[in-house]
This record gives structure tokens, sequence and C-alpha cells, in this order.
């Protein structure tokens, strides 16, 4: 047992007790391993921390291991030169091209293993020191991308367990690379308004459980990603999403749009979503494909937030674009969705290209309510990021299907409330499609 304390940590809340926290954790590591323990009742500051092979990190309850005020605090991951909002100039809801290496860390680890961080303690990423531009709905952040709250990179065995992550500005947790990842019981509660503030983010990783998790974030709760800087990783494969409650001002499980390489045999179950700007979200933009993915056993309700997060409330959205020219989206293909409930302002949309149509999807027992639940306008769909207009401008329907071939709705139960009514078009739409069965009643 290494005791911060003792290695010169203050946890008055205000002295940088990132060297200490170092410290112990070096140590630790040095000498075969063992737990560096945070001891509860106190506020430990600090800067970056770098985590090492065979060390538990843990928090006793009431420790709250909270971020520094002071960006030069941090881990420098590359040059970021002048600081703007966003890259492009435009905010994030308008350019999301990220290749995902931010510019700093915070908690940070590379090429270790055996490593967990657990306990009833809290670590607070300090959201507020990133505030930019508030609508009122939305808070763009001061510049982008920001800094993760926990960014492990090719670490094999890692364990986070029981935590509370809170107030991150960015990705939560930004696993890159990683292997055989367990991530049972935290719960992250971040800002609805924060753009970016995505939970859970396994990238170009394999063999993941996560597990009895309650996440509230604005942006994406649950979202797997294979981003560009770190494409030798590969696929994004073997993931297990299981009995997690979920709430998101994007969308709370979701396939990219980062997606450089492969995401494959993934199963998502037992999850309970709740007043979040879209369920289930599949968005190909680049060359990566998605196959034999299972959603099952799922409620979903869903409502519009405002303007600037993607989506229009659909609670199942799969769309396959180019991002831009010379940019291929990969293919969607083999996936099924069964026993799902869901309650909204919007139905199931997919949507794929004239050369790049979505195949073989499967949609067994699906119960749609379709009822007005916010202040904002229903007016159709939203395929963002892609070039030119977002908007598809229609009147909704329970399904509507565009360039997909051999997709089978079977068993879709769909009720309109009364104040869905004026809003809506016809159960079913089918435009440009091939081998399209529907039992809708």
């Amino acid at each position: 047992m290494y005791d911060i304390l003792t290695y010169g940590a203050k946890g008055d809340g205000a002295a940088n007790d990132a060297p200490a926290i170092q410290q112990a954790i070096d140590e630790c590591s040095q000498a075969g391993g063992g737990v560096v323990l945070f001891p509860g009742g106190r506020v430990y500051r600090s800067g970056y921390v770098l985590l090492k092979s065979n060390v538990e990190i843990h928090l006793e309850p009431g420790a709250v291991w909270k971020a520094s005020d002071r960006i030069e605090d941090y881990y420098p991951l590359r040059n970021h030169g002048q600081i703007t909002a966003h890259e492009s100039g435009l905010p994030s809801y308008l350019n999301s091209e990220y290749a995902g290496r931010p510019f700093h860390g915070f908690i940070y680890a590379l090429e270790q293993e055996n490593i967990t961080i657990s306990g009833h303690g809290t670590i607070d990423g300090n959201e507020s020191i990133f505030y930019g531009e508030d609508s009122g709905y939305h808070i763009e952040g001061t510049y982008y991308p920001r800094i993760p709250l926990l960014l492990l990179e090719a670490v094999k065995h890692l364990t986070i367990r029981d935590v509370r992550l809170v107030n991150c500005a960015f990705w939560t947790v930004h696993l890159v690379g990683c292997d055989d990842v367990l991530i049972d019981g935290i719960r992250i509660l971040n800002n609805l308004k924060m753009a970016n503030s995505d939970g859970i983010d396994p990238d170009h990783c394999k063999n993941v459980r996560i597990s009895n998790c309650h996440i509230e974030c604005g942006d994406d709760a649950i979202v797997l990603k294979n981003s560009g800087d770190y494409k030798k990783y590969g696929a994004c494969e073997n993931i297990v999403i299981t009995n997690c409650t979920l709430i998101s001002t994007s969308a709370a499980i979701k396939f990219g749009t980062e997606g450089e390489s492969d995401f494959r045999n993934v199963l998502v179950d037992n999850c309970c979503i709740h007043r979040s700007n879209r369920g289930i979200s599949i968005q190909i933009r680049d060359g990566g494909n998605v196959e034999n993915v299972v959603f099952s056993n799922i409620r979903i309700e869903t409502r519009r937030f405002s303007y600037e997060w993607w989506g229009r409330a659909e609670a199942i959205c799969l769309t396959a674009l180019d991002r831009k020219p010379g940019v291929k989206a990969g293919k969607i293909r083999n996936v099924l969705f069964q026993n799902i409930m869901c309650e909204g302002e919007n139905g199931i949309f997919l949507l794929g290209s004239p050369d790049n149509y979505i195949e073989d999807v499967f949609f067994d027992n699906i119960s749609l309510t379709l009822d007005r639940k916010s202040k904002w306008e229903i007016d159709g769909y939203d395929k963002r990021p892609c070039q030119g207009d977002g908007a598809v401008q229609t009147k909704i329907s329970g399904v509507y299907a565009d360039k997909v071939k051999n997709v089978t709705f079977q068993n879709i139960r769909i009720r309109k409330r009364s104040s869905i009514l004026p809003y809506y078009k016809e159960d079913v739409t089918l435009l440009d499609v091939e081998d399209v069965s529907s039992d809708v009643r």
C-alpha cells in the first residue's frame, strides 16, 4: 500500500499534488506492483500523472482527485500552436474532424499493463476552465480538442471499477489500442450542455466489457471509435456492453464518426436509454466497416435537445455517407436489432449512399411509440456530419429507409400519440431499396 499522503500530498484542494502522486506510482510499479491509495475526505489537486504497470489507483469514499486550473500543468501530447475554438474555425457541431490525439493529457498511460482504477471516490475533470460560447443549450468550449479525463493507450489488462468520473470537458474515458478491458459499475456525470464530453470511447480496442454503468453526458455516452492517428492498432472488435443506464444530448450508444478501421463482433444488451437526443446511432463516414453487431433488450426514450446537437430524436439511426470527396465510407452490414422498446419524437432512420447501400439488417420485435416531448420543431432527420446540408426536411415516419437492401422489419408495432400527428407522414417510407420486407402494425 502506497499512501500518497506519506509522499507529501497535501489533499487541501489547492497545492499541486501531482509530484507526490507520481512518486507513489513510480515506486509502486518499480517494486513489482501494489495499491496507490488516495485517503478519503480530501481534495487532491494535480496536473498530469502517468500511470504505470501493475499499479492499482484506489480512491477511498470522499476522496476527490481534481484536475489543475492551469493548462501548462497537463502532459503535452502534440504542439497546439495558437489555441482556437476549433482547428477548422467552425464549432464542433458543424465540423468534427478529429484524428484522435488531443493537445494534452491529464491521467495518461502508454504501453503499460495490469492497471486498475478503483474505489468509491471521484475524479473531477474541472470542466469550467474550458467554457466558451454558451447558447443556453450547448457550451462549445474554448478550444478543440480539449483534455480527456483518462487517456490510456496500448494498455493490456485494464480495469476501471466503481469510481465516479465527473465534470469532463472532452472524452471522459478515451481508450486507445487497449486489449482486455473491464469497466464495471462506474458513474460518469458530465454537464449535459458541454460539447464533446463523451462518456466512454473505446478507440481501436479489443476484448472490452462495459457493464453496470450509469452515464450522463453532453455528447455520446458510449461510443466506439477508430480514429486516424491511431490506425496502427487495427479494428475495434469483441465488445460487450450490458446493464447500463444512459443519458445523452447526442447518441446514447454510437459507432463513429471516426471510423478509419473496422468495427466488428459487438453485443449491446439489457440497457436503458432515456432523455437522449438519439438512442442508437451507427455513423460511418470513413473507410472502416461495421459488421456482426447485435442490439437486444433495450429501452430507448428520445427527445430533441437543440439544433446544435446532431440528431432529431431518432430512436435508431444508421447512416453510411462519404465524409468528403475522396474519403469513401465503409459498409454497414449484418446488424440485428431485437426486443427493443422505443418512445420519443422520432423513429427508425436508415440512409445509405448510391454506391454504398446499408445491407443485411434485421429488426425483430420493435415497439415504437411516437410522442412530442420537447419544444423543438419536428422536421425530419439529421445526417450530419456530411457534405452540404445535413437536414432531411420531411414529415417523419415510423420507419424511413433509403438506399438499403436485404433489410427485414419483423413484428414492428407503431403507436402515434395525438401530439405527433401534425408532423407524421406514414408508418413506413421506403425510397431506394432492394429486398426489403416489412411486417409493421
